[in-house]
């Protein structure tokens, strides 16, 4: 995972972001939350400091999924982009999808393995968690 900035944003290009550093985690999520507002049957996120990431051209529209739970999108694609919760103090989530390479984040693991779509199985590795991740 890089240690210098990368970029990214919506499918239009309304909205973009610039992240420098390193993730605090990066993973593919299960949960049927991340699944709807994707449309997808799981989701590949990489979080970061909220200090790490910048909005130079175009801020997300944002959706309260849930009590305390934020999801930024772009309100004319409709391009999902973060996530920040209240759980999660200080943290942002941004979809590896939307970087302009997002072959530089790779996922290291698997969340709410629990919640996963029978027919989805991935041929890797990586470790899985029923529920949210240890973050200790």
């Amino acid at each position: 995972m890089p240690d210098e900035s990368l970029e990214g944003g919506c499918q239009c290009g309304s909205v973009r972001y610039r992240i420098t550093g390193s993730p605090v985690m990066a993973a593919l999520c299960h949960c049927s939350m991340c699944r709807r507002a994707n449309a997808a049957p799981a989701v590949a996120w990489a979080m970061y400091e909220q200090s790490q990431v910048e909005f130079p051209a175009g801020e997300p529209s944002r959706y309260e999924s849930s009590p305390g739970a934020v999801r930024g999108f772009c309100a004319r694609c409709g391009t999902q982009i973060s996530f920040t919760a209240d759980y999660i103090p200080g943290l942002i989530d941004i979809t590896i999808g939307s970087l302009d390479d997002p072959e530089q984040v790779a996922p290291t693991f698997h969340y709410w393995e629990s919640r996963r779509l029978r027919w989805v199985q991935f041929a890797d590795a990586l470790p899985r968690h029923a529920e949210f991740p240890p973050t200790e």
